[in-house]
């Protein structure tokens, strides 16, 4: 057996792609650096509106430069991947878009607002936050600037931390794991946890990191897995992770992960910091977060249940099918192979 190239699906090994993959990323993250910073900002004139109130400087560019770079670089790889390593079209990682990928996404807004509004209306009954002011812009910028960069942010981060981790990596590593001696549902088990594993590991780098968080953070990563393997679509895990990030910091006040939100709606001031809210790095550390993700988990159940007549794992994304590019529908379920 070759261990680098696939000769029944003609084409590299997952652990290959995935290398390849990531490789690419960070060349179009330098290079859309190289552009973004040597190239269109010194087009900015001097005397701009922008200049004036500190965007060019060192917020709005600086502020929006890492998402939007790290978008940008991940459409770019996982396209050129998807083509030429892959061998399948980009809606094939999770964008079989329509009325019922829509419908998916915008419940996963809802369940993400949701369960954040659920997270900050306990620790408020229990007396663990206090809010501390409204419309509080903490860069000393314009309110409404701040909201724009938040909005932007936290989109651009849940759409492609999905694409990367469950839309790239988890697909390809269920691919990789559906070996002679293991079923499809127990590569897609084993994928789902080894990528939370890495998108956990990731997060330690965050400020406040912890041995709770890490814990957490594992567990938000099979909790924004779920609809990814119950749909076979991206949609859900795009829209709660978008939610769930901007509630959490821009309208609720608490850290994401760590870092704090630039013009929260609401300003608070943590009273309790145990392990139950998070303390510094927010309640993905906290015991109320895993109650969150509960709750969340138990609605993506629910929905799919409603919108599918059924709830199983979508197996097939461990069975790697040639696509043709004209098609447009999802893979064939695997009792139709």
């Amino acid at each position: 057996m070759n261990p680098f190239w696939n000769s029944d699906e003609k084409r590299l090994r997952a652990l290959l792609r995935i290398g390849l993959q990531l490789l690419l990323f960070l060349l179009f993250a330098l290079g859309l650096v190289f552009i973004m910073s040597d190239l269109l900002l010194p087009l900015i004139p001097e005397n701009s509106p922008l200049v004036q109130i500190q965007i060019r400087s060192n917020f709005l560019f600086g502020e929006l430069t890492s998402p939007l770079i790290a978008l940008g670089a991940t459409l770019l790889s996982m396209f050129l991947a998807g083509r030429f390593l892959d061998r399948r079209p980009f809606r094939d990682f999770g964008f079989h878009r329509g009325q019922g990928w829509w419908k998916d996404f915008f419940i996963g807004l809802g369940i993400g607002a949701l369960v954040m509004a659920m997270i900050f209306l306990v620790e408020m009954t229990l007396g663990w936050v206090r809010v501390t002011g409204f419309f509080t812009p903490k860069s000393g910028n314009p309110f409404w600037l701040g909201v724009v960069v938040d909005l932007v942010t936290f989109i651009c981060v849940g759409v492609y931390e999905e694409m990367l981790f469950r839309g790239y990596i988890q697909r390809n590593l269920m691919e990789g794991l559906n070996l002679r001696w293991l079923t499809p549902r127990t590569a897609v088990i084993l994928a789902t946890i080894l990528t939370s594993i890495i998108f956990s590991i990731l997060h330690l780098m965050n400020p406040g990191a912890s041995l709770m968080s890490f814990l957490n953070i594992f567990l938000a990563g099979i909790f924004l897995s779920l609809g990814f393997i119950l749909t076979g679509e991206l949609a859900l895990p795009i829209g709660l992770h978008i939610a769930w990030n901007f509630f959490q910091g821009a309208v609720f006040g608490f850290p994401v992960s760590g870092v704090s939100a630039v013009s929260p709606f609401i300003s608070i001031e943590q009273v309790d910091s145990g392990w139950m809210t998070g303390g510094v790095f927010g309640p993905e550390a906290g015991g109320i977060g895993i109650l969150a993700m509960l709750l969340g988990a138990a609605l993506i159940l629910l929905w799919v249940k409603k919108s599918r007549g059924s709830i199983r794992l979508w197996e097939e994304l461990a069975v790697y099918q040639p696509s043709n590019r004209e098609t447009k529908t999802p893979p064939v379920p695997l009792e139709q192979i």
